[in-house]
This record gives C-alpha cells, structure tokens and sequence, in this order.
C-alpha cells in the first residue's frame, strides 16, 4: 500500500467541503455579528435581580437569554468548524480564540438565571406557568431546575463559577494543540523498506495494512510521538480531573461521577452497570481476537494487529455509492427521512468529506438550531467511511428533527442520548448491506466496519470509562495523576481487556489516554458511547423485524429533543437502560458477528 501526501485545503473542491457560509457568509459578517453580541450582552444587566418581579418580565428574559445563546453558538460554530478543517489557519485560529473567551462572558451573564429563578419559590413559579401567557412551554425547564436546587448555589457563585469557564479550558485546549498540531510523527517503515507518513487522519488505515511490518511500525510511531510529551500530556488531564472535582463539591455533590451523571439525571447505577456488564462479557472479545490470529496465521497477536484487514483487498468504495446505500438503507424510517438525508448530503453540503493538511482527525457532527447540520470527516474509500458517514449522519438527523420540533430551550438534547442515533443508523444500513449485497468478500468488509465500531463503542469507550472513574477517584482520594500512574493505569485495564493471548507493549499501549485529547476533558462522557450503541441496537431490532409502532416511537424520541429525561425519551422508544439487559442484548449482536466472520475467514 501507499500513501499520498495530503493536499492543502486551498485545494478542495467546494462541493467536497461544508457549507459553513450558510451561518455567516464571510469573516467580515462574523465580526460585525461578534460585536453586535458584545452590544446586546449589557442588556443582560437590567433584567438581574428583577426576574421575579413578574411573569411577563421572566418571559422576556428566558426568550432574551435564548436569543443569545442561540447566538453565541452560531459565532462559535463558524468559527470552529472553519479551523476544524485547517488548524495551520491562523486567522481561524484567531477568531476560535475570540468566540472562546465571549462563551465565557455568555455564560457568566446568564449565571444568575437559575439562581433567581428558583429564588421566587417554585409553587409561584406552577402558578405562573398555569397563568402567564407564553411561559407554559417552560413547565418541563422549571421542573428540572426544582430537582436541581440543591446543587445550584446563589447567583454571585454561580456567576463566578461561569467566569472560570475560559481558562478552564486552558488544560484541555493545551492538550488538544499538542495532539493535532504539534506532534510531529516518525514514518513508518513497510517490509520493503519503503516509508508511509503516519497522521492521525491516516493512522487507522496503516493499523489495517496486511503488511505486519508497516502495522507494527505505524502503531509505534503514533504512540511514541505521544509519549514523548507524557508529563506536559499528564499535567493537563490532571488540572481537566481535578476541574471536575472541584466544580462537583462546588456544586454540593458527594463525588465528580454524580455531579456528572446529575446533568440527564441519571443514577450512578447506569455508569456502573456497564462497566460490570462489560468486565462480565470479555470472553467475547477474547474470542473475536483468537479468531483474527487463526485467520491471519499468526504465532501470536499483538495489540497492533487488532485492526489488520482480514483478507486481501478489502473492498473500496466511493463517496457517491456510499452515500447512496445510505439513503437506500435509512428508507426504513420513511421517505420523508431519506429524502431529507439525501438533500443534506446530494445539495446542502452537510459533509466536508476530503482529507486535507491541517485538517482534525476523526469525525463528528455539529451545529445549532437555526444552522444546518454539519459533519467533518476524512473518506478513504473504505466501508469504515460508509460506517463513519452514516454515524454522523444519525447525529445530524437527530438534532435537525429536535429543532424542528422543540422551543430554543428544548433545543438540544442529552449527552446520555447522542449516540443512540449515530449507532442506529451503522445498525440498520449495515443490515441493509448483509442482505443486498452476497459478495464474501463485500461481507467480510462490512462485518470489519461493525467490528471497528464495536471496537471503539463497545471495547475502547468501557475500558475509558473505567480509566475515567479510577483516575478522578485517584484526585478525590488526595492522589497524584503521573503519567507513570496513568499509563500503568491504562495498560492494567487493557491488558484485562485484550486477555491472557494478546501480547501488551505496556508503555505504548497504556499511552492511549494520551490519543484522547477530548474525550477525557468531557467529564465521564465515554461510557455514553457503550450506553449509545447498546440502546441504539436493542431498538433497531424491532424495526428491521417491520414493526412501524417501534420506528414511529424511535422517531417520536429524536424529536424529543431535552423536553423529556433521556430514559424516559429511551424507555418511550422502547428501551430501559436502568437494566444491563440492553448491553447484553448487544453483546448477542457481538457474538452473532463473530460467529459469522469465523465461518467467513476461518471454517471457508
């Protein structure tokens, strides 16, 4: 295999690129925009203090506040999403650092909201609600607010805690910039000798090269670039924990993992459920890699080989035929779904598509009501990129269809839900695929997509979850986070994870909560990632069976948005994730893909 150097992102095609014009059509509009906000953010002033001086002035503020949060993420977006793409872009740069510190200003404005709401006494507040024209849709939003009133502090606190926003951010941001732009990394040596850049857009495709030197080469190479800034990396994640755990006894809760949890209101149950759930099914992944090293011939297997193709010229394929299948396989939910996911992707350019310099690593999807969706990604040509496009695809459906159908203050939707849709849409093209398309060799190439995505979801993200729990725990005992003691920590619960016959080059191994650089700043956000795929299966089933009750109450649940709990919205899709029956039901998934690659690859 070869890799070509990537091109600069002057050179992309537009129509491979997102329309990130449809915000704001240039940075001159941005900035007349910027310090319109500065202007409208002194109107804040006059309403604190007075919030509960009646309905109609309550009304105004919620609907003031939510103007400018919707705002304030429009500046933040274009100004994101356009250095997403081209970190070397100094100007972006720029102005990310500019709508940084005005989020901070946002939030410290509005940070006497709550407090002054819950000060007017909550029966006024039922009252009002029952009597005051237009504050009606915001029952649920009080509602939420009396179960969190033991946590939110006085205004001038509150106020306070908004302000250390911004540099708070420093120790992720610090990270982040030494991972994405400053690490510079060895090329890899193939066995011919020939040398491949290795970039973290192109990483994933080097782990899977048939060639064990070139595999090997590249995973040692990503890993030592990161350990080489171990410490600086370490101090960072160690200010990020001890940030959680501040802002969680700020906030009057027992630990950081509560306080966490407390924002969907969900029981620590839930979190600690999929870690006992997940450590209880490791013989399945112990399984899946022997069947690899059978089907490779291999003495032995090392972590490096965990992600090889399994066979020669695994399938390729391109973006036009992708996103067709996608389309095709989403027909499921409807016309009306599929014909809006085609336009996003055939006419409104949601998709900015092409690998460029400068350009993040992975892939997500964003954007804010009143914007279109947006999704970066890096196409390969690979059926992981057909993986990938139709994950955020799920996400961009998700939030569109919530802010087509919730108020501004139900705009957005729990972090606990967000990969629901992401890993329902992977589950059901992928179905679609196994039954349209027999090729063994197409099989094999679309059972490697799942097994890349249960890798992540449903093998990396637990294992983090269990990182993330043992390291804050470590802060809130009075421990240190080294990077010795991250790193072991990190190789420890791996090595359960790979078992007793995957070889663990520890220190390389144990450095990938370094490859992380925004994850772990996101407070216990990993274990959603299991929680996401685990819901997002249990409710596809139904669905492939042709139960059109089941795809109606799972579209009834992205249009939900925040205007429910996430279990509730879950539960009312048909899942309960209170029980670890999900998970389980996902391992069975697991399993069933397993058996299939071992008939395919091994019993042939």
């Amino acid at each position: 295999m070869t890799t070509q150097p990537l091109p600069p992102r002057a050179d992309i095609p537009e129509d491979q690129t997102w329309n990130v014009a449809s915000i704001f059509p240039n940075i001159e509009a941005w900035k007349k925009a910027f310090a319109e906000m500065e202007i409208t953010l002194q109107e804040t002033e006059k309403y604190q203090g007075k919030l509960g001086s009646s309905p109609k002035v309550l009304l105004e503020w919620l609907e003031l506040s939510e103007r400018i949060k919707q705002r304030m993420y429009h500046l933040y977006f274009y100004a994101s999403l356009n250095y997403a793409v081209d970190t070397t872009n100094q100007e972006y740069a720029a102005l990310t650092g500019m709508v940084g510190g005005l989020v901070a200003r946002c939030m410290a404005a509005l940070a006497f909201t709550e407090p002054e709401i819950m000060a007017i006494d909550f029966d006024t507040l039922k009252n009002w609600v029952k009597t005051g024209p237009g504050l009606d849709i915001y029952a649920h939003y009080f509602h939420n607010l009396e179960r969190q009133a033991a946590h939110i502090r006085s205004g001038e606190v509150e106020a306070l805690l908004g302000q250390v926003g911004d540099p708070f951010q420093a120790a992720s941001e610090t990270h982040n910039i030494l991972a994405v732009a400053d690490l510079t990394f060895k090329p890899a040596l193939d066995s011919a000798g020939n040398e491949h850049e290795v970039s973290h857009s192109n990483l994933d495709v080097l782990l899977s090269s048939r060639d064990r030197e070139l595999r090997k080469n590249a995973f040692e190479s990503y890993a030592d670039a990161h350990l080489a800034f171990r410490n600086t990396m370490a101090s960072c994640l160690s200010a990020g924990y001890r940030q959680d755990v501040f802002l969680s006894r700020a906030h009057l809760f027992n630990n950081s993992l509560e306080a966490a949890l407390a924002t969907s209101f969900l029981p620590v149950e839930v979190y600690h459920n999929v870690i006992s759930t997940y450590r209880k099914n490791l013989p399945i992944w112990h399984r899946y890699w022997e069947v690899c090293r059978k089907a490779l011939k291999l003495d032995t297997m090392h972590v490096y080989d965990t992600r090889v193709d399994l066979i020669e010229n695994m399938p390729k394929v391109s973006y036009e035929q992708v996103s067709d299948w996608v389309v095709d396989g989403l027909r499921i939910l409807g016309d009306d779904y599929a014909e809006t996911v085609r336009r996003g992707i055939k006419e409104l350019r949601w998709v900015d598509y092409h690998p460029n310099k400068g350009k993040r690593f992975g892939a997500f999807s964003a954007g804010y009501a009143g914007t279109q969706p947006f999704i970066m990604m890096s196409f390969d040509g690979t059926l992981g990129s057909l993986g990938t496009l139709a994950h955020e695809l799920g996400h961009s459906m998700h939030s569109l269809l919530t802010w087509q159908n919730q108020p501004l203050v139900y705009s957005d939707y729990s972090l606990f839900v967000a990969e629901v849709a992401s890993n329902f849409h992977q589950a059901i093209v992928r179905a679609h695929l196994f039954e349209t398309v027999k090729d063994p060799a197409f099989q094999i190439g679309m059972i490697d997509e799942a097994m890349a995505n249960f890798h992540r979801y449903f093998f990396i993200m637990p294992s983090l979850a269990i990182f993330d729990l043992e390291a804050h725990q470590q802060i809130e005992k009075g421990g240190a986070l080294t990077a010795e003691y991250l790193t072991n920590l990190m190789a420890d619960i791996f090595q359960e994870g790979y078992g007793p016959n995957v070889v663990i080059d520890r220190e390389r191994v144990g450095s990938v909560w370094m490859q992380f650089s925004t994850h772990l700043y996101s407070n216990y956000y990993t274990y959603q990632y299991t929680t996401g795929i685990s819901a997002a299966h249990a409710l596809a089933e139904p669905i492939l069976a042709g139960d059109t009750a089941a795809r109606d109450r799972y579209l009834s649940m992205l249009k939900a948005g925040a205007s429910m709990d996430p279990l509730d919205a879950l539960k009312m899709a048909g899942v309960d994730m209170t029980t670890p029956e999900p998970v389980e039901k996902t391992f069975k998934v697991l399993e069933k893909l397993i058996d299939r690659l071992e008939k395919l690859v091994v019993n042939e």
